[in-house]
């Protein structure tokens, strides 16, 4: 018996409209559902540039600004599960970039502050410093949705196997990143790591990227990716607007995790990921 979901990965076109962008993620999810997706999630940024100099420009409260209000009503009007992406989110003084997730009756499942903050210097490609402008999260993120254990993380969080170890040893089959990596890391590492993190935790991973825009001030790399537990890529997309629609099998999960037992082989006598719970939040 196939034990599963069906999952629509939205590749969009952003722009500087706030607006429209929004109302694109709304129009793609209602045509998500009408594919048959149970689960449709949107890239990192979807409803406004990535760069630093945009994330106070179009930061707002979550869960009470007009982009939580719009996907709520959207992943209730078409009684989906929304991954929202991400969004620059303002909390006090503070600045994060956030993943939402609603659930089919318009509820607020989870929220995810992306962990670790891109930061790179990579001479004459591209220098990067989100720690400029964002804080970082302090908490793993997990939810449950059809059956279905999901972990979050958000594009630079891909690049940490610990974090994904923690969500995994938390019973997670499948994990989740909006991303956007650029024209300079896209090709070097975007499969690589979900390739990585699929076989070495043997579960199901989603990368969703916006689309590419060659004008843009960063340019995404695009290829949303899903990989199955085997690290093969089950499905992938170009680099254009497109929606990637797949099944999230946890039969497939089992099979892996059933031949090659590395769960309960682990050497745990000589180390351990210990997953350390912050009492304080940042809120």
């Amino acid at each position: 018996m196939n034990i599963g979901l069906k999952i629509a990965l939205v590749q969009l076109s952003v722009g500087p409209d706030k607006a429209k962008n929004v109302e694109a993620a709304v129009r793609e999810i209602h045509k998500a559902k009408e594919m048959g997706a149970q689960l449709v999630a949107l890239p990192e940024c979807f409803n406004a540039p990535y760069g630093t100099k945009y994330f106070s420009e179009y930061a707002e409260e979550v869960p009470g600004g007009g982009t939580s209000a719009a996907l709520s009503a959207a992943a209730a009007a078409a009684r989906v599960c929304v991954v929202g992406g991400s969004l620059p989110e303002r909390c006090g003084p503070r600045l994060y970039n956030t993943c939402t997730v609603w659930g089919p009756a318009g509820e607020l499942l989870a929220k995810h502050r992306k962990v670790h903050l891109f930061d790179i210097d990579i001479p004459d490609k591209i220098t990067f410093r989100e720690s400029d402008v964002l804080s970082p999260g302090d908490q793993i993120t997990t939810f449950e949705y059809g059956g279905i254990k999901i972990g979050l993380g958000i594009c630079y969080d891909l690049r940490f196997p610990e974090m994904a170890q923690i969500m995994a040893d938390q019973g997670c089959s499948l994990l989740v990143y909006p991303g956007a990596f650029n024209m300079t890391t896209g090709p070097r590492h975007w499969e690589v790591l979900a390739r990585a993190r699929a076989s070495d935790l043997q579960l199901w991973v989603a990368l969703v990227s916006p689309a590419r825009a060659a004008a843009a001030d960063y340019v995404a790399w695009g290829h949303s990716l899903l990989v199955d537990p085997w690290g093969q890529p089950a499905a992938t997309l170009g680099h254009e607007p497109d929606t990637l629609l797949a099944d999230i099998d946890l039969n497939t999960v089992e099979e892996v995790r059933s031949q090659i037992p590395v769960r309960r082989q682990k050497r745990n006598d000589i180390y351990e990921i210990v997953h350390k719970t912050n009492k304080c939040q940042t809120d």
